[in-house]
C-alpha cells in the first residue's frame, strides 16, 4: 500500500492538467469574482445624487443635513438633463433637485418644494430614500411649529414638550458579525474546485486499466481495500494541499480572516475526504473518462449552485436551500463561513465534519462494491 501511495504522489506531481484545474483555475475565479463583485459591496451607506439650482444658504443647509445621513453626490445645475437621462438608462435610481426659489419660499413662510427624480422600477432602493427625506421634512416642520409656539408665548421646553410624540421607539443595538464578499468567494471557489479532483481520479484509474497494471494487481495478494486506500490517500493529500494554498492566497492577497485554524483544518480534511471519496466511487461506476468529466461538471457546478458557493445560501429560493442540504458543498461552505465570519470553533462544526466523512465513506463503499467487476473488465 505504501508503494502505491508513493507512486500516485509522483504521478500527481507530474500531472499538469490537475495543476490547472485544482490551483490555477480557482485562483483565477477568486480574483475574477472579487474584482467584479467585491467592489460593489459598500459599507451600507445610501447614495443619492443632488443638484442645487437655488445655490443659497438655505439650500446648502438642507443638503448638509441630508449628507449627514446619506452619501450625497452633488452635480452642477447644468447637468440636470444628463443626470435624468442616466436615471432613464438605469445607471442610478434617484436624484434630488432643489429648484430656484427654495430659500425665498422658506423666508416667506410658504412651502418650499424639492424634486426627487426617480426610477419607478427601483422601489426597493427608493424606499429608504423616501423615508430619510420624509424624516428631514418632519424635522423642518417640527422646527417651524416650535418657533410658532414660542411666538405664542411658550418657552422652548414647553414647545418641545407639546410636540413630543406619546410613543417613543427605543433603539437596541445588537452585535453583528463582520462579513464581506471575500468571506464568501474564497471558501466558495475552494470548495467548488475540490470536486474537480474527481476528473484526475477517474483518469488515473482508467489509465491503470488500459496499461494492464490492474490486471497484474489482480494476480497479486493485494487486498482490494488496501489498493483503494493506497490510491485514495494521495488524492486526499493533494486536495488538502490545494485548500491550504487557496486559503493562504485569500489570506495574504485579500486579508481573509481564517478564524479558528484548527476548526478550519477539520473542515478541510472533511471536504477532502468527501470529494475524493465520491471521486473514488464515481471512477468505478462511469463507463469512461468522458462520462466522468461530464458527471464531475454536474456535481461541481450543480453543487455550487444549490450549496451556496456562488451566493449566500439564505439568498436562494427555499426549495433550492432544502436541496442544498443533501450536498457536501453546502455543509462545507456553511461551516467555513461560520469559522471565517462568525468565529465558530471545532465544537460548532463537528456535525458538518461527520456528514462530510459520511459522504467520503459512502464513496469508498461504492468503490469496494464495484472493484471486482472493474478488475475483471481490466483483465479482459
Amino acid at each position: 500500500m505504501r508503494a502505491i501511495i508513493i507512486k500516485e504522489l509522483k504521478l500527481i506531481r507530474k500531472d499538469k492538467k490537475s495543476f490547472f484545474f485544482l490551483l490555477l483555475m480557482p485562483i483565477l475565479f477568486i480574483v475574477m469574482f472579487s474584482s467584479v463583485f467585491g467592489g460593489s459591496h459598500t459599507d451600507g451607506a445610501i447614495t443619492l445624487r443632488a443638484i442645487d439650482q437655488d445655490g443659497t444658504a438655505a439650500s446648502q443647509a438642507f443638503l448638509a443635513r441630508t449628507g449627514k445621513i446619506m452619501d450625497l453626490k452633488q452635480a452642477g445645475a447644468a447637468e440636470l438633463d444628463a443626470q435624468i437621462d442616466k436615471i432613464k438608462q438605469g445607471q442610478f435610481s434617484a436624484m434630488l433637485v432643489i429648484p430656484k426659489g427654495f430659500e425665498a419660499a422658506m423666508k416667506e413662510g410658504r412651502q418650499a418644494d424639492v424634486k426627487l427624480y426617480q426610477d419607478p422600477a427601483a422601489q426597493v432602493e427608493l424606499a429608504p430614500i423616501h423615508a430619510i427625506l420624509n424624516s428631514i421634512s418632519g424635522q423642518y416642520r417640527e422646527q417651524k411649529l416650535t418657533n410658532a409656539l414660542i411666538g405664542l408665548g411658550q418657552s422652548k421646553t414647553q414647545a418641545e414638550s407639546t410636540l413630543a410624540s406619546p410613543i417613543q421607539v427605543e433603539n437596541v443595538s445588537t452585535a453583528s458579525d463582520h462579513f464581506n464578499y471575500i468571506d464568501q468567494v474564497v471558501p466558495g471557489m475552494t470548495v467548488m474546485f475540490v470536486f474537480y479532483i474527481m476528473i484526475t481520479m477517474s483518469r488515473r484509474f482508467f489509465d491503470e486499466k488500459k496499461s494492464g497494471l490492474l490486471s497484474r494487481i489482480r494476480s497479486t495478494n493485494i487486498k482490494p481495500l488496501h489498493y483503494l486506500i493506497g490510491m485514495w490517500v494521495p488524492f486526499v493529500l493533494t486536495v488538502i494541499a490545494q485548500c491550504v494554498i487557496l486559503f493562504a492566497f485569500g489570506h495574504f492577497a485579500y486579508q481573509l480572516n481564517l478564524g479558528d485554524v484548527s476548526a478550519l483544518a477539520m473542515i478541510v480534511l472533511g471536504v477532502s475526504i468527501a470529494g475524493t471519496g465520491i471521486g473514488l466511487g464515481l471512477s468505478f461506476i462511469v463507463p469512461g473518462e468522458g462520462a466522468a468529466m461530464v458527471i464531475t461538471q454536474c456535481i461541481s457546478m450543480g453543487g455550487a449552485l444549490v450549496g451556496g458557493l456562488w451566493a449566500p445560501s439564505y439568498t436562494l429560493p427555499a426549495v433550492v436551500q432544502k436541496i442544498g442540504h443533501f450536498t457536501p458543498q453546502y455543509w462545507a461552505q456553511h461551516s467555513l463561513i461560520d469559522i471565517i465570519a462568525h468565529g465558530a470553533h471545532i465544537g460548532n462544526v463537528l456535525g458538518a465534519v461527520l456528514i462530510l466523512l459520511a459522504f467520503g465513506l459512502a464513496g469508498l463503499a461504492v468503490a469496494l462494491f464495484r472493484l471486482p467487476s472493474f478488475l475483471r473488465s481490466a483483465a479482459n
